[in-house]
């Protein structure tokens, strides 16, 4: 990992709600949503504290099985990006809301192909969308989020039909919680879950 994946400071609290969301039953079991912001490490954080969620699992997605591991993914040209699977249940939160976490905290969406010094296309930011409606309000959160103007810049995140999701090897799991002082993480990743803490509260 590279020495940064901050993002520009926004406030959770007056950052727009997504007018549309997935009208999934709240007893429908539970779903998962894939998305990319740079280093897992710290989207997996991030994510692992937010209310609903039972699960975060880091991996990559976009490439094919062969490339599918940390040393190839790190060269920059296997197709896949650093990702996250988060299960959830719809009945204590939204696929919006997890949108919302995404955008607001977990990572910079405005930066093509890089989060602070990580660079390379693995760590763009990106949405792997399981069917259309997913694509549709992740595509009309973002649109409304680029003209309410809460970005200084317009957001470059893609979105991307989710083929294959491929689990990350074992020592990149948990990591935040396994490492809380590790430098990168202490710098890096702990100030953002510092703020999903607070984001969970409002």
């Amino acid at each position: 990992m590279s020495i940064s994946c901050m993002r520009p400071g926004v406030d959770f609290k007056t950052f727009p709600d997504p007018v549309e969301d997935l009208q999934t039953p709240a007893d429908a079991g539970t779903q998962t949503v894939v998305v990319g912001g740079g280093c897992f490490w710290c989207t997996e954080g991030v994510f692992e504290i937010a209310p609903g969620v039972s699960d975060v699992v880091s991996g990559y997605a976009g490439g094919t099985p062969e490339t599918a591991n940390y040393r190839a993914v790190c060269e920059g040209d296997t197709g896949h990006a650093e990702v996250i699977r988060v299960t959830y249940d719809p009945a204590k939160t939204r696929y919006g809301k997890l949108l919302k976490l995404f955008f607001s905290i977990a990572h910079d969406p405005t930066t093509l192909n890089r989060q602070g010094a990580d660079t390379g296309t693995q760590y763009r930011s990106a949405i792997f969308y399981a069917n259309e409606d997913e694509k549709r309000v992740a595509a009309a959160y973002i649109r409304q989020l680029n003209e309410s103007g809460v970005f200084t810049r317009p957001i470059v995140t893609t979105l991307e039909p989710l083929v294959k999701f491929y689990e990350a090897e074992e020592y990149h799991q948990d990591f935040v919680q396994q490492n809380p002082m590790h430098p990168y993480i202490m710098s890096q990743a702990l100030p953002k879950v510092k703020k999903a803490k607070e984001a969970s509260a409002v």
